[in-house]
């Protein structure tokens, strides 16, 4: 355990914890995106029903990581509070247990998604070419989804201790292999969309073995020996009781997404191209805003732990600050380089007309985007995913869906009724979450 870093968390600067913290997410998400660019810039080659494709059931791929990276918060949680009230032995079986949890539903859902996946994909309504291609790229990344749950796993437990540099490294590594990867299985080896679900597999399969390998070497953080592995009812039942919260309301998400997508299809497929390309150049302004709030995430977990609530108040206010300043910077970049930006990915004047108006909806959103992300990682670092939950569930079933549905039966209004509807629900759901805040219920430990 980094004894420096948990002083600086718990008695240090503020500024300087959630800094220390979010850099190295930011980079690594920064990365991250490049890398999605890039894997969206070598798909588009192929033509616009393949970027279609992919875009198309990425939040049904969403849907079975979102159940890990649920789990992986509680994770995360737990290890943060144990490492915060000192509780080093309870820490290292949280850690052992939630790698057993993992790998055990990783290779599960795997197996499900891919027996499934015809049927899913169907009954999304896609036919042709575009059915094709997404059952070829759906079921490959099935076969990694071990792989992921995995490194989710031993990334949250690095992160509840505050090493953020090692998932960043490890993520950078992925990232070069599988954009070396991306166009020799997909236009060398010929292998098309298939080949882009490849390399990421083989990607996630890099990132796996080696989250093994340093967990058996003890090479980084907290040293999980083999007796910690065996599940024991209290770790479970918290992991259970803080994870099952957080990755139904990502899980319960990424379908809302998928319903979404079904919406933007009905538009036609140019539409959900445009739709597909913006999010991923959105996601370079996204990714840092959503680094700030997985630091915040440990921040308010050791601080809880240490029983020091002011502190969380402090950090949740701080991450604010950052996330509206970094929305502004991105927002503004995004602004200026649009169309430029659009037209890298696509040479349709429709894909180009559409894609270039929802970006400038993304932009105006950047900041709502960035005060929802600091309300969630403020309750998922206390433990407290039930509220996060019902935020990240809330914003697109009880807000975002309804509005899309009754905007298209009642008025006469083109696919821009999706981004409106998008913007006003961030909107809404970011009051929630200030209301919980104020309610206060979050500041009880959950260990």
């Amino acid at each position: 355990m980094d004894l420096k870093k948990r002083e600086l968390i718990v008695n240090g600067d503020i500024k300087k914890a959630l800094i220390t913290l979010a850099l190295p997410i930011m980079l690594g998400n920064l990365i991250q995106t490049v890398y999605n660019l890039t894997d969206t810039y070598f798909v588009s080659r192929m033509g616009d029903i393949e970027v279609a494709a992919v875009g198309f059931v990425w939040n049904i791929v969403f849907l079975i990581l979102s159940l890990g990276m649920g789990f992986s918060v509680a994770g995360r949680s737990l290890i943060a509070q144990y490492l915060g009230a000192n509780d080093i032995e309870n820490a290292k079986k949280a850690a052992g247990q939630m790698l057993s949890f993992s790998l055990i539903a990783g290779v599960s859902l795997g197996l499900l998604g891919f027996v499934l996946t015809p049927w899913i994909v169907g009954a999304m309504g896609a036919e042709g070419q575009l059915f094709e291609n997404s059952v070829v790229y759906l079921r490959n990344i099935m076969i990694g989804m071990p792989f992921a749950f995995i490194y989710f796993a031993f990334s949250s437990i690095l992160q509840g201790q505050g090493d953020m540099v090692t998932p960043m490294i490890l993520s950078a590594v992925s990232v070069v292999i599988n954009v070396i990867l991306d166009p020799i299985f997909i236009f060398t080896l010929k292998l098309g969309v298939r080949g882009a679900a490849l390399a990421t597999t083989s990607a996630r399969f890099v990132l796996a073995a080696a989250a093994v390998y340093f967990v058996i070497k003890g090479i980084k953080g907290i040293v999980v020996e083999p007796r910690h592995y065996k599940f024991t009812k209290a770790i479970v039942s918290r992991i259970v009781k803080i994870g099952l919260p957080a990755s139904f309301g990502q899980a319960t998400a990424a379908f809302g997404f998928t319903i979404m997508n079904v919406f933007i299809k009905s538009f036609g497929e140019m539409t959900l191209t445009a739709f597909v390309i913006g999010n991923r150049i959105n996601s370079l302004a996204l990714m840092p805003i959503m680094g700030i709030g997985q630091a915040l995430n440990t921040v308010v977990g050791q601080n809880i732990g240490a029983g020091k609530i002011d502190r969380a108040k402090k950090a949740l206010a701080t991450s604010i600050k950052f996330a509206l300043l970094i929305s502004a910077i991105g927002g503004g970049l995004l602004f200026i380089v649009n169309d430029s930006v659009v037209s890298i990915f696509t040479n349709n004047p429709i894909v180009l007309e559409q894609g270039t108006y929802y970006m400038k909806i993304i932009i105006i959103t950047l900041p709502l985007m960035g005060i929802f992300q600091s309300f969630i990682g403020l309750f998922q670092g206390s433990g407290h995913t039930k509220f996060a939950m019902m935020m990240m569930i809330g914003r697109l079933w009880f807000l975002r869906l309804p509005m899309i549905y009754l905007l298209m039966r009642f008025t006469q209004m083109d696919e821009k009724l999706i981004w409106y509807a998008m913007l006003v629900s961030n909107l809404i759901i970011c009051t929630v979450g200030f209301i919980g805040y104020l309610k206060g219920s979050w500041k009880q430990k959950t260990i």
